[in-house]
């Protein structure tokens, strides 16, 4: 019966710790995303472009190959982006290549 006692209680005080713990973790990321929100506002302001990464040449050079997926694991090396954002990023420097 102790023993039983002590699991619920050991199993209760993970779930509360988790819990905790992943609404911190959103808590930072939504203050994260506001700080970059705010940064991305403050450069356009001030008219500050971000630099390019060295690199980008390869990633062009694929998209101009019609590789698309080569170029988004470059760009995902080039910058350690996440797959979604490189593959945004990939896909509006295609547009832009296209344009031009």
């Amino acid at each position: 019966m102790n023993t039983v006692f002590l699991l619920v209680m050991l199993i209760g005080t993970a779930g509360w710790i988790t819990s905790t713990v992943s609404l911190r973790v959103r808590s930072l990321q939504v203050q994260a995303d506001r700080t970059e929100r705010r940064l991305a506002l403050l450069l356009d302001h001030l008219g500050i472009e971000e630099p390019e990464p060295a690199g980008m040449d390869e990633v062009r050079a694929l998209i101009r190959e019609d590789r698309q997926i080569s170029a988004i694991k470059a760009y995902r090396r080039i910058t350690g982006a996440g797959l979604a954002e490189a593959k945004l990023a990939v896909d509006a420097l295609a547009v832009r290549l296209q344009k031009n």
